[in-house]
């Protein structure tokens, strides 16, 4: 009582208080007096607007308290709860001032005796199960030597730097290409199935790292989700899931084409340790030399004994051929392993040459070179189609001013037109005194018929 006291404005001898100050100061009592307590009860009432927060009332047979749970805290409640559930909720008691009325600020829920989470997870599976998505002649062959290695997973975790320096150190030919991901909240299983879908068609990798570090099935539960699932079952090139600790286990780790037990565990399986490689060679060699100097003490004992039998039996031209043949087996010899030793370092060679020409950068230079010889022989096509249809148009040119009556005008010919303006071919309809406009080549001529001769051929002479 003394908090309200302190907090109301005297009047007279009576304190009175706004009602908005009551409420805050009730609200505050409230809030302060009580922990967050556990309730269990029926939901009804439920109402889900499009803010994405939860109101409903819980009750029992005796008694019901108004609800709340916002979208901060809902968003990973599954399933979806409905009228008629019943369910358990962690919640804050509080007092909603603008109604004056008392309610329950929930931040968990889960069904009555068992977990929600775990419950959706075990119905998810036994359905993708019963439709065959687990099935192990869906798996795909892992690569053994990745040309290129994708990786889906947050840009800013801890598992990105376990895998980024697991690959550094055990296979560093091999590119790496970071899509990031949020892997945790309402956005992370949408952005996990666009990347799977996004990712193989942008870059050219022979496989996928699908990673998160370690957490409760809260914060795994975008792995757990059916798009998810649905995704890495579609995705174009095998998906190695290394999602939480080894006792982790999410729907991703069994549609998955290969399960590791953490993020460093799914990168040490989709790479091979070319310290190994390394490890290999050098056997190979010291085995080599091994044989060599194997076959060298032998041929050397026996060129002894020969030596030996050469002080009682003096075969000089059988110890010369003796040692040519030595000679030529340790010639062979070396030779085989200069040879051994050149394959693996061509291999090795053949290996970077095929990641580098696998590289954006190096098929970008390719594209550009191609694109510059195409666009060279399009303008030479260009060219060449306009110099055809130039030469087509001044032939046909020609053949018109051929055709021209103006050409046959410059060689000396004329036109008579008659008043009407008809050309004249003969002298029918031409009488004594009718007018005439002759044409030339250049300019007219009117004229006057004085006579016709119908029956006169032409003869035409021209001087030069």
């Amino acid at each position: 009582m003394s908090r309200l006291a302190d907090q109301a404005a005297p009047t007279g001898n009576r304190t009175v208080y706004q009602v908005s100050e009551l409420a805050e100061t009730l609200r505050a009592l409230i809030e302060g007096a009580l922990p967050r307590v556990w309730v269990q009860g029926e939901i009804s009432n439920l109402s889900r607007p499009a803010s994405g927060h939860w109101y409903f009332t819980l009750k029992d047979a005796n008694a019901q308290l108004r609800s709340a749970m916002f979208r901060n805290t809902n968003f990973h409640v599954r399933p979806v709860p409905s009228n008629g559930d019943q369910v358990l909720v962690r919640a804050q008691v509080s007092l909603y001032t603008a109604r004056g009325d008392l309610q329950l600020i929930c931040e968990h829920m889960e069904p009555a005796g068992e977990g929600a989470l775990l419950r959706a997870f075990e119905e998810l599976k036994k359905r993708l199960a019963a439709e065959g998505l687990f099935a192990p002649e869906l798996k795909r062959p892992i690569p053994a030597v990745p040309r290129a290695i994708g990786i889906i997973t947050s840009a800013t975790g801890a598992a990105i730097q376990d895998i980024t320096s697991t690959l550094a150190r055990r296979f560093p030919l091999a590119p790496v290409y970071l899509y990031p991901v949020p892997v945790q909240g309402s956005e992370a299983a949408p952005a996990i199935v666009r990347a799977l879908a996004e990712l193989p068609r942008r870059v050219a990798v022979d496989v996928i790292l699908l990673a998160r570090g370690g957490g409760s099935l809260e914060d795994l539960w975008a792995f757990n989700e059916e798009t998810v699932a649905r995704a890495i079952r579609a995705c174009t090139v095998p998906v190695v899931s290394g999602v939480g600790h080894e006792t982790d286990t999410t729907i991703a780790d069994y549609v998955a084409d290969l399960r590791a037990p953490t993020p460093t565990g799914a990168a040490e399986r989709i790479s091979p340790d070319i310290a190994d490689w390394h490890r290999n060679l050098v056997q190979q060699q010291t085995r080599a030399q091994a044989a060599l100097q194997r076959r060298l003490r032998s041929d050397a004992e026996r060129l002894h004994g020969l030596l030996q039998r050469m002080h009682h039996q003096h075969p000089e031209r059988r110890l010369q051929e003796r040692s040519q043949r030595l000679d030529e087996s340790a010639q062979r010899s070396a030779q085989a392993i200069s040879k051994l030793l050149r394959e693996r370092e061509r291999h090795l060679q053949q290996l970077q040459a095929r990641l580098h020409a696998s590289a954006p950068a190096t098929r970008l230079q390719l594209r550009r070179a191609e694109l510059a010889t195409l666009r060279h022989r399009l303008l030479a096509a260009g060219r060449r189609r306009i110099e055809t249809a130039r030469a087509q148009w001044q032939r046909q040119q020609s053949a018109l001013d051929s055709l021209s009556p103006r050409a046959v005008l410059a060689r000396g010919y004329s036109i008579a037109l008659d008043a009407d303006g008809r050309a004249l071919t003969d002298t029918a309809g031409l009488q004594r005194g009718d007018a005439l406009r002759v044409l030339l080549a250049r300019g007219a001529v009117d004229a006057t018929v004085q006579h016709t001769d119908p029956d006169q051929s032409p003869s035409i002479s021209r001087e030069s």
